[in-house]
C-alpha cells in the first residue's frame, strides 16, 4: 500500500491541547451559550453607553419616573436619570470590581499556596497560619466598615474583597502542592541549582492550570454577588457612582411604582451570574480528562 492510499484517519494530526479543551467546552450547550451571552453582556458595557441618548447623571426634568420608551429605553427614575445608561455604567462598574477581585484572588492564591506547599518549615506553618487567621476573621464585617468609611470608593472595595477572598483558593493549592512537588521534574529541576519561585512559577502553578481557570471563572461570579450584596446595603458603592447593587437597591424602594428601574438591572445581574456559572461548568467538564464531553471529542 502507498502512502497515498493511506486512510485518512491514519494520516491524521492529534489534535492540540488547545483545540481539544476548545472542541470539549462547545460540544456544551449550556456552556457555549453562556459564554455567548457574556460576551454580549461585556460588549453592552463597554460600548453601550454610544447609544445612549443621555448621560447616566444627566437629568431628563420632563421626563420623571417615566417608563420605557422610544426616547428613554428602559424608562427614567424619579430624579429624571436615564435608567439604561445608568444600567450600562453600573455594568461596567461591577464588571470591572470582578475582574480585579478573581485576578487578585487568583494570583495571591496560586503563589502563596504553591510556595507555602514547596519551601515547607516555617514558611509553610507562617502562610497556613495567616490563612486560617484570615478564616477566621468576619470579612463581610471588615468590609463593610472600610467601604463605609471610604465613601463607597469602588477600588477600596475590590482591593477589600480580593484582601478576604483568596484564602480558601490558598489552601486548596497548597494541598494539590503537596503531591506536585514530589514529582520527578520539580525534582530535578531542584537538583539542577533552578530557584524556588522559578520552579514554582514555571513547573508547579502551571500544573494546576485548569483549577485556577476554572475557580477564576467562578470568582468573577463571587465577586459580582459580593459587590452585589454590600452595594444594595449601602456598604459597597456609592451614589454618585453606579453599580448593579446600588441600581437593584434604588429600584427596589419604588418597585411598586417604578418597576422598570428594578427589573433591567435585576435582568443584567442574572443574566451575567448564570452566564458564568454554565461557563464554569463547561470549562470544568472540558479540562477534566475523565468528563463525558472528553470521550465525545
Amino acid at each position: 500500500m502507498t502512502i497515498t492510499e493511506i486512510p485518512d484517519i491514519q494520516r491524521s494530526k492529534p489534535l492540540s491541547k488547545g483545540a481539544l479543551y476548545t472542541r470539549r467546552f462547545f460540544r456544551n450547550v449550556p456552556a457555549a451559550a453562556g459564554l455567548g451571552i457574556f460576551v454580549v453582556l461585556v460588549l453592552f458595557a463597554v460600548f453601550g453607553n454610544l447609544f445612549a441618548k443621555y448621560d447616566y447623571v444627566e437629568l431628563d426634568f420632563l421626563a420623571l419616573a417615566q417608563g420605557p420608551s422610544a426616547e428613554h429605553w428602559f424608562g427614567t427614575t424619579g430624579a429624571g436619570n436615564d435608567v439604561y445608561a445608568m444600567t450600562v455604567q453600573g455594568l461596567r462598574r461591577s464588571l470591572m470590581i470582578a475582574l480585579i477581585v478573581s485576578v487578585g484572588t487568583t494570583v495571591i492564591s496560586a503563589v502563596l499556596g504553591a510556595m507555602a506547599a514547596y519551601l515547607g518549615g516555617w514558611w509553610e506553618r507562617v502562610i497556613l497560619w495567616v490563612i486560617h487567621f484570615m478564616l477566621a476573621v468576619p470579612g463581610f464585617l471588615i468590609v463593610a466598615l472600610v467601604t463605609n468609611g471610604s465613601g463607597g470608593n469602588w477600588f477600596i472595595l475590590a482591593v477589600m474583597l480580593v484582601a478576604i477572598g483568596w484564602m480558601m483558593l490558598a489552601r486548596t493549592v497548597w494541598t494539590l502542592s503537596l503531591s506536585i512537588r514530589e514529582s520527578e521534574y520539580v525534582q530535578a529541576a531542584r537538583y539542577m541549582g533552578v530557584g524556588n519561585f522559578k520552579i514554582v512559577m514555571r513547573h508547579m502553578i502551571p500544573n494546576m492550570a485548569s483549577l485556577l481557570i476554572i475557580n477564576f471563572t467562578l470568582g468573577i461570579v463571587g465577586a459580582v454577588n459580593s459587590e452585589t450584596s454590600l452595594s444594595f446595603l449601602g456598604f459597597g458603592v456609592q451614589i454618585p457612582d453606579i453599580s448593579l447593587g446600588n441600581l437593584i437597591a434604588t429600584g427596589a424602594n419604588v418597585i411598586s411604582s417604578a418597576p422598570w428601574i428594578f427589573l433591567f438591572p435585576g435582568a443584567i445581574l442574572t443574566l451575567l451570574t448564570v452566564s458564568m456559572a454554565f461557563v464554569a461548568d463547561g470549562l470544568r467538564d472540558a479540562l477534566d480528562p475523565n468528563s463525558a464531553a472528553g470521550g465525545r471529542a
